[in-house]
């Protein structure tokens, strides 16, 4: 084998020819890669191959070799090779073999001409192809809004990948690189996830259709127009939309209840103090009325898209008694569960804020509110945590996530002031990650050649994102640009630019699987090995410098993400599987691991695992959540208050997974059984959906499986998590000492 290896090595050497591809990129010559391909070939003809097999291959490449080299000496086509290779395969009487090498080429340029065929994807989705319908876990393709949504997506799909730059396009198609949400950009200008400048909004008034919507007046209709934004928001963009500080946004519209509910106790009540109780007893129960009627309408809304907006509040930093007062209605609404089942509702997303000197000690003004948001997570699995001290050192300044994870960095406007609200996302694009491993085959020097090209390609993506969504006019989105939610009110006349340019918009290179990269290289257990950890760390610093430095030259914010993965954990698998086979610990499961995360199959202590992972989001600041797995702790709240406490100066955003499924025909309360089919109570075996409520972390966001199918990759991995609690209650026995 040895001998076999400095073959290559010399073969590669001679040959000093570019190939130029057929989107036009160009790239040294490889003569290895048609060894591999060739050996491909015969193993899906033979399954296993003997030692004169291989050397028949060895004669094969030779030749190869010597009919490129008396016809090239510069460029070739990579069809002229593929040629070439079809040819030597029938001269060597290698007919099986040459048959499956045509076969498989052919099928990927089916494959091709098929993504950009609108009938054959339309085919698709009437057929309900589960790689169409399914994409998305909380997209319900049953409905006829989402069922319409899907059919414009999946045109738009195949108009979107012409439009593509071809190098793109290509990159896509194969695996090499993601570009995320296909369905609506290229075709649409649109924009990604945003924090929404309520603020603004509410103070000054906005437009919707025809009517024209003045400041509220109370904490009630405050959260009315909250709904009313967040659904024409999500109707204009594809990504997740975010309140920002919503305690301290709506506590003025409370205080206006307050001071009505004042008025209106000074003509019946004497004593003061009286009536500042009654006002007060009297505006609790409006703010919690309007925070319920918020949960409601935001899980009974449906955007144009077909789908409840994904929507995020933040909250957590007020003092005052309105704003504590609106904290903690939002998390005893989430407590209480929606409808007369008291089902967990799925949006929204809850992120509450802890900081020192506020509500970490139990001398901190708002500790009670911390107690109210543990007992919270032990229920309904959110609020997620922000570290306040971490966010500001992570990304520059303070604010909340924008959708699930994606985060903005500190950004001043022309006057010095910080700007977080009313800023967004201009897209995604997610490099394969272990692909570039698989394909370096173990050769450090080679994987980093190999990331430079595909990287290269991704920074292609990006550029075209927002160039394509400058391309936007304000009358596209009126709701975006014109009145409010992106902060400046633009006129029809100006250019949308003005909202993105000078690093105020962000764009993102995502990425997932390291892990498996760094199993690659190292094995599967890799995790304590201080030179496997430094390089996993040193190739998403890779990542990080490479944005820093398109941000000078591009003028717009390259961030680094960890991608959520919904069903790129399974497509980037599955596809990865069919090129290079079941490869122990790395194809073999089903799905890749998301982004920086610890194994999920192995079982360190939550401790552990955010000492691990905290190294990454230094890198990754555009975009990173840290998980940690529980048994059920509805009677320890002061085992998950230590890892919190724990994780403050250690991680930015903390997320708890804890079992929370109801089975409402037995009453039973705890982890559902993951079966193959999906969720079965483990009590008396229910798994009809209308009487079972089974609540997992698809992505960032909850979701119920049960109730809507996900990708096979997504499923499995949460079959891992549930079989393999990274806790037990031994883990925690000291933690609430």
């Amino acid at each position: 084998m040895l001998e076999l290896n400095e073959k290559q090595k010399i073969q590669s050497e001679t040959l000093k020819i570019t190939i130029i591809k057929r989107d036009g990129r160009k790239t040294a010559f490889d003569l290895n890669k048609i060894r591999q391909a060739i050996i491909k070939a015969a193993k899906s003809v033979q399954k296993s191959l003997s030692p004169i097999d291989y050397q028949n291959i060895e004669n094969v490449v030779d030749d190869v070799e010597a009919e490129i080299k008396s016809r090239f000496q510069k460029d070739v086509k990579i069809y002229e090779i593929q040629n070439i290779v079809e040819h030597t395969l029938l001269a060597h009487h290698q007919y099986e073999i040459a048959q499956a090498y045509i076969s498989y080429r052919t099928q990927k340029d089916f494959a091709r001409n098929q993504a950009t065929d609108i009938n054959f994807t339309i085919n698709k989705l009437l057929n309900k192809d589960e790689s169409v319908v399914n994409e998305n876990a909380n997209k319900d393709s049953n409905v006829f809004n989402t069922q319409r949504d899907l059919t414009a997506g999946t045109v738009a799909k195949a108009i979107g990948l012409k439009m593509l730059p071809p190098q793109v396009a290509n990159a896509h198609l194969k695996g090499d690189i993601h570009w995320h949400d296909l369905d609506y950009t290229p075709y649409e200008p649109m924009t990604n996830c945003c924090l929404i400048d309520f603020k603004e909004m509410l103070n000054h008034g906005f437009k919707i259709g025809n009517a024209e919507v003045e400041p509220p007046h109370s904490i009630q209709v405050a959260t009315a127009q909250m709904a009313q934004i967040i659904a024409n928001v999500a109707s204009s963009q594809y990504g997740g939309c975010s309140s920002d500080r919503t305690d301290e946004v709506l506590a003025p519209f409370a205080m206006k209840n307050f001071t009505k509910h004042q008025a209106e106790a000074k003509k019946w009540i004497d004593d003061p103090c009286k009536q500042e109780d009654y006002a007060k007893e009297r505006t609790r129960k409006d703010i919690y009325d309007a925070m319920q009627s918020l949960e409601y309408e935001i899980n009974t809304l449906y955007s144009s898209n077909g789908q409840t907006p994904f929507t995020t509040l933040g909250f957590g930093l007020g003092k005052s008694w309105a704003e504590r007062e609106i904290q903690k209605a939002i998390l005893q609404v989430r407590i209480d569960g929606l409808g007369t089942e008291h089902r967990t509702a799925i949006f929204p997303k809850l992120v509450f804020t802890l900081k020192r000197g506020l509500n970490l000690e139990p001398e901190d003004v708002n500790y009670d509110i911390k107690q109210l948001a543990l007992e919270c997570a032990t229920k309904r699995m959110y609020p997620d945590v922000v570290s306040y001290d971490m966010i500001v050192k992570l990304t520059g300044s303070f604010k909340a996530p924008m959708g699930c994870r994606s985060f903005l960095q500190g950004w001043k406007d022309e006057n010095g002031k910080d700007v977080e609200s009313g800023r967004m996302n201009l897209g995604v694009v997610t490099i394969n990650l272990p692909r570039v491993a698989l394909e370096s085959q173990g050769d450090k020097s080679k994987f980093w050649a190999i990331l430079k090209e595909r990287v290269d390609i991704c920074r292609d993506a990006l550029v075209y994102k927002v160039e394509r969504t400058k391309e936007a006019v304000v009358q596209n989105a009126p709701i975006l640009y014109r009145y409010g939610a992106f902060g400046k009110r633009l006129s029809s006349t100006d250019h949308v630019d003005k909202l993105f340019k000078n690093s105020r918009a962000t764009v993102s290179l995502g990425y997932i699987g390291l892990y498996e990269v760094g199993t690659v290289f190292y094995g599967p257990n890799w995790e304590p090995n201080p030179e496997a950890k430094q390089f996993t760390i040193d190739v998403v610093k890779y990542l990080h410098d490479q944005c820093v430095d398109w941000e000078k030259e591009y003028g717009y914010h390259f961030s680094v993400y960890g991608t959520p993965a919904e069903s790129l954990t399974d497509t980037f698998c599955r596809l990865d599987k069919e090129k290079f086979g079941s490869i122990p610990d790395i194809t073999d499961k089903d799905y890749y691991t998301n982004s920086f995360h610890y194994d999920v199959r192995k079982k360190p202590t939550p401790f552990e695992k955010l000492k691990f992972e905290s190294a990454y989001p230094y890198y990754s600041s555009g975009g990173f959540i840290h998980y940690c797995e529980y048994p059920n702790l509805k009677q320890n709240p002061r085992a998950l208050e230590a890892v919190w406490d724990y994780g403050y100066d250690l991680v930015g955003y903390l997320g708890t997974n804890t079992p929370i499924d109801q089975c409402f025909k037995c009453g039973f309360k705890g982890e559902f059984k993951a079966t193959e089919r999906g969720f079965k109570c483990p009590q008396c075996g229910n798994t009809d959906p209308a009487t079972v409520d089974v609540v997992k972390r698809t992505c960032g966001y909850l979701g119920n499986p049960n109730q809507r199918p996900m990708v096979h990759g997504r499923h499995e991995e949460i079959r891992h998590r549930v079989k393999h609690l990274t806790l037990s209650n031994d883990h925690l026995a000291g933690a609430d000492s």
